[in-house]
């Protein structure tokens, strides 16, 4: 016993210098460990900050009948870049000029997806235009031929010839009403219907039963009126799948399935009508929209097909952004140089200045006119017809201005806060055409403190198409009538939301011809 006690004891003495030889390895170990664990471990998120949210609505009861202003006042309290929750849906509001850089350009392919709409898809054959679209190959070849066949500098300006045209019968009707109030806001919309519909469908489409199809039965005024209404609606069931039965029970569904069976039948008669007509060989001048889809269609241009349904999406493209945003900015222009009357004459002046007295202004006279072109950037700061740009949607996690935005985030850029930003623009709510005659900003996305059209790969194709018809509408009404409101009346600039903010109320006014 005693003798196997001895041994014990040294078997325990000799152990001890084994053990603490293997101490240092052990702690190592211990912490390689701790380190591996802490570094495998996810970093901690960084979002936006955001406004406190309701339980299942989120933030939506936040946006007030306005949201771009609602959206502005939230941005002034939570910074330039915030992540409210429409329902469950995480969506980023950019407010500021360096917050839209970094969406539309540092990361603009990232950012370059359009999330699912229900309505537009019904409205838009399953999103087979450029506008709502998702980001991809698709999506790729049908804005090429956009760019390069319908909105080419070189197509934009062998229009030039109805663009007058339309414009002098505007000036005409106006003419003819004598002393009589003129409802300026209706007669701007014609214009911009009537050089759509020329350019797109090769003729006018009248209020009345021309025209064939669906749209011919009610009007295609009337058609287009309420296809710009519905694009223009907040549908909930986007944000939360599981409130879908709303528009179902309350009919917003229906009338977008009626509406696009109506529109489908107008078009298709478009469409035939084209593929009837008999072209002479060679002839160039006189295609419109739909003859040139045509054409890329039967010579297979793009790597892809394109379809029938392909052509008709792209032509209501053209309808929703090309008539009701390039009217809606005409009449802010129109609407801003009443309330500044030293703005207006100065316009004038200018204008009168470079066009003969007794004739039409041309398009050749307008690189002339610098002061025209600062009172259409004017309007567009302070009046961008869609305040908030159309929708995009984040593909992968990214970072913006320090902060974690998750895959699958919807974005939406205010470009009217933007417009109204006093860290880009001295006195920004002033109307100050001035500010852009020595100034190097344009509206052509390179400039992110002005945005009107959006930039970068989603950016609006039809720039130089809207401005032309603008620039030359403004330049004849300006020069041919002294405008003045009815006796009695005020000037309303009350607005109405939708995919474009119009004014609530039309501009009527009192035209008197100019006599030099």
């Amino acid at each position: 016993m005693h003798t196997g006690y001895i041994g014990t004891r040294a078997m325990h003495f000799s152990l001890y210098p084994f053990i603490f030889s293997l101490l240092p390895s052990f702690l190592f170990l211990v912490f390689l460990l701790k380190w591996l664990s802490i570094t495998a471990r996810p970093p901690r998120k960084n979002p936006p900050p955001s406004p406190r949210k309701l339980p299942l609505i989120g933030n939506l009861h936040q946006m007030g009948p306005f949201p771009h202003r609602s959206l502005h006042s939230l941005s002034q309290v939570h910074g330039p870049l915030m992540l409210l929750h429409f329902a469950a849906a995480p969506v980023l509001i950019a407010s500021s000029s360096s917050a839209a850089r970094d969406i539309m350009k540092t990361h603009d392919l990232i950012f370059s997806n359009r999330p699912k709409s229900t309505i537009f898809e019904k409205l838009m054959y399953g999103a087979k235009d450029v506008a709502f679209s998702p980001y991809g190959e698709y999506w790729r070849q049908m804005k090429s031929i956009c760019v390069v066949q319908l909105l080419s500098n070189k197509r934009v300006q062998s229009f030039r010839d109805v663009r007058e045209e339309e414009t002098s019968l505007m000036i005409e009707k106006i003419s003819n009403s004598g002393s009589d109030v003129v409802n300026l806001s209706e007669l701007i919309e014609e214009l911009t219907g009537d050089v759509v519909c020329r350019v797109a469908l090769g003729r006018k489409y009248g209020s009345g039963g021309e025209g064939g199809g669906g749209g011919g039965r009610r009007g295609f005024k009337d058609v287009l009126g309420e296809l710009v209404e519905l694009l223009g609606f907040f549908d909930i069931g986007d944000f939360a799948p599981w409130l879908k039965w709303v528009n179902r029970v309350n009919g917003v569904y229906g009338r977008a399935e009626r509406l696009a069976k109506e529109l489908d039948e107008f078009l298709e008669g478009v469409v035939e009508e084209h593929e009837g007509r008999e072209r002479k060989v060679g002839e160039e001048g006189g295609h419109d929209f739909v003859d040139v889809l045509l054409e890329v269609q039967r010579e297979n241009v793009a790597e892809m097909p394109i379809h029938r349904d392909s052509i008709k999406a792209i032509i209501l493209d053209v309808f929703s952004a090309g008539t009701h945003t390039t009217s809606t900015a005409l009449e802010w222009v129109m609407t801003e140089l009443l309330k500044h009357p030293q703005a207006m004459k100065k316009l004038q002046a200018e204008v009168r200045l470079i066009a003969q007295p007794n004739h039409p202004v041309i398009e050749d006279d307008l690189d002339q006119m610098p002061y025209l072109k600062a009172v259409i950037k004017e309007t567009l700061r302070l009046h961008p017809p869609g305040p908030l740009i159309v929708p995009r949607e984040s593909t992968k996690d990214v970072q913006v201005m320090g902060y974690d935005i998750a895959a699958g985030t919807r974005v939406l850029i205010n470009a009217w806060a933007i417009g109204h930003d006093p860290t880009s623009w001295d006195e920004p709510e002033e109307f100050r055409p001035e500010r852009f005659l020595n100034c190097p900003v344009d509206f052509k996305g390179q400039d992110f403190e002005l945005i009107p059209f959006g930039a970068g790969r989603r950016g609006c194709p039809g720039i130089q198409f809207a401005v032309a018809i603008d620039e030359l509408a403004v330049a004849n009404l300006v020069h041919k009538f002294d405008f003045a409101l009815p006796a009695g009346v005020e000037l309303d600039v009350s607005e109405v939301a939708g995919i474009a903010v119009h004014k609530k109320f039309p501009l009527l006014l009192v035209a008197t011809p100019w006599s030099c």
